[in-house]
């Protein structure tokens, strides 16, 4: 076989190490980026972070005018400050949401109830069995596999220590079905016979109706007053019929946003929330000319990464800036009018403004939070795909979804607006939508089709 050498030219695109720590840096949070620096601070000699509090105050050029309506956008450069609004003392840790788990809930007053130790790990094996909404879906042949004991458990054994379990907070737990769910929380109520005895036949027999003819077709079944049939459904609807996922919420998360907008004498102005300032330590960088072999090596290459990591800050910093001003650029309604006002915009709209390319100004809105009069917004809020509208003008999904919301907020609870008439609504205003979109829009916004809102 012959063997021969040739030559191949191709271009590629090498990430340096640089580039990829500002690309890194870009799409964290303020949070994360603020545990970056401080971990960067403790592992290189040669960072150390500025004291604010000792340097003179430098103010930023005011940024240019970008339409007739609104005067001029201002920025300031307040590094570490807070808005007027947030508390100093605020304290985060207090404001999480602490809670065990379901598991370790049940058995800790399953230890304390008076059980044998052989029901205790039956009861054991049921409790790990429980799904998330606290319900026990397993067989009986499920249990005694996870519950090996000698003798065998028997069903009456798990039928025993199941309704023992279900009797611990929170009721209605280790249910099997829905409709038991809902009848051992009744049990544990004290109201009128009669109200009690047609809210148990509901939860017993009539729950699939109740969901599909609201109110009005329950009390044409059971042929009671409807002012009784109302209070017992007004009951029905004040337990839980998912008893266990409150223990499996997710943890309350609070941000801060990176930049403030706020309107002084007609004037909107951009305040931006700073990471702290780094800068290169003078002492360490005088040791390099004095440093020889590996400890030259060593110094150089820590003030090399100093060096990047100041820079990709600031340039994180410049691309946060030039995207903002571009979103607030094409959002000037959503400033005036609010979240039913917001444009479609898509990421590449931003890019062919700015000059950048589209992964960089998704990198550059992701967990970048922006505060308005009219609350808290992530910077991707303002991107939103286009519904045409009666007047030609493209209607932000954003803007239709807000306008929804509206609209069932201000319906008469005994006349839910349907599908059909919320695209009536919509059409008022000048918003035409397909009644298939107002639907997909309603369930994206954890609203209820009509017959379910139906008070």
């Amino acid at each position: 076989m012959k063997q021969n050498l040739q030559l191949h030219q191709k271009q590629s695109v090498k990430l340096t190490p640089q580039l990829q720590m500002a690309i890194k840096l870009l799409q964290y949070s303020r949070m994360e980026l603020q545990l970056e620096i401080e971990r960067a601070v403790e592992s290189n000699p040669f960072l150390e972070i500025v004291d604010q509090q000792n340097q003179p105050e430098k103010h930023a050029p005011e940024l240019e005018p970008v339409t007739h309506s609104l005067a001029e956008f201002t920025e300031s450069t307040l590094d570490t400050a807070r808005p007027a609004a947030i508390d100093e003392d605020f304290n985060i840790l207090e404001h999480i949401a602490q809670t065990g788990t379901l598991s370790s809930h049940l058995l800790e007053q399953l230890r304390l109830s008076s059980v044998s130790t052989r029901d205790f790990m039956i009861g054991e094996a049921i409790i790990d069995s429980l799904n998330e909404d606290g319900y026990f879906l397993c067989s009986w042949q499920d249990i005694q596999l996870a519950c090996p004991l000698n003798p065998k458990v028997t069903d009456s054994e798990i039928e025993t220590v199941l309704q023992v379990i279900q009797q611990l907070e929170p009721l209605g737990v280790a249910a099997q079905t829905l409709s038991e769910c809902l009848l051992i929380q009744l049990q544990h109520l004290a109201f009128e016979p009669k109200i009690q005895q047609i809210a148990e036949m509901i939860a017993t027999h009539h729950l699939d109706l109740l969901a599909q003819s609201g109110l009005a077709g329950v009390v044409k079944h059971l042929n009671e007053s409807t002012e009784l049939v109302a209070q017992a459904v007004s009951t029905l609807k004040t337990l839980d019929p998912k008893p266990g996922a409150a223990f499996n919420a997710p943890i309350v998360q609070y941000v801060e946003p990176d930049y403030w907008l706020e309107k002084v004498r007609g004037t909107w102005k951009i305040h931006a929330l700073k990471p702290q300032s780094l800068r290169i330590n003078s002492f360490y960088q005088s040791l390099i000319k004095q440093s020889r072999g590996n400890d030259s090596v060593y110094m150089k290459q820590h003030l090399q990464e100093a060096s990047w990591l100041i820079k990709s800050i600031q340039a994180r910093q410049d691309t946060l800036k030039r995207v903002l001003k571009a979103i607030i650029k094409k959002q000037q309604a959503f400033l005036e009018q609010g979240p039913k006002a917001i444009q479609a915009l898509t990421l590449k709209d931003i890019a062919e403004q700015i000059g950048m390319h589209e992964s960089t100004v998704s990198r550059a809105c992701q967990n970048k939070y922006l505060r308005t009069t009219y609350g808290t917004f992530e910077l991707r809020t303002f991107f939103s795909a286009g519904v045409g509208s009666e007047s030609g003008n493209i209607q932000a999904s954003g803007a239709v979804q807000a306008w929804i919301r509206e609209l069932v907020a201000q319906e008469d609870p005994a006349k839910p607006l349907s599908d059909s008439q919320l695209v009536n609504a919509l059409q008022r205003h000048g918003i035409t939508v397909a009644r298939r979109t107002v639907a997909k829009y309603r369930e994206s916004l954890n609203i209820q089709a009509s017959y379910l809102r139906q008070k």
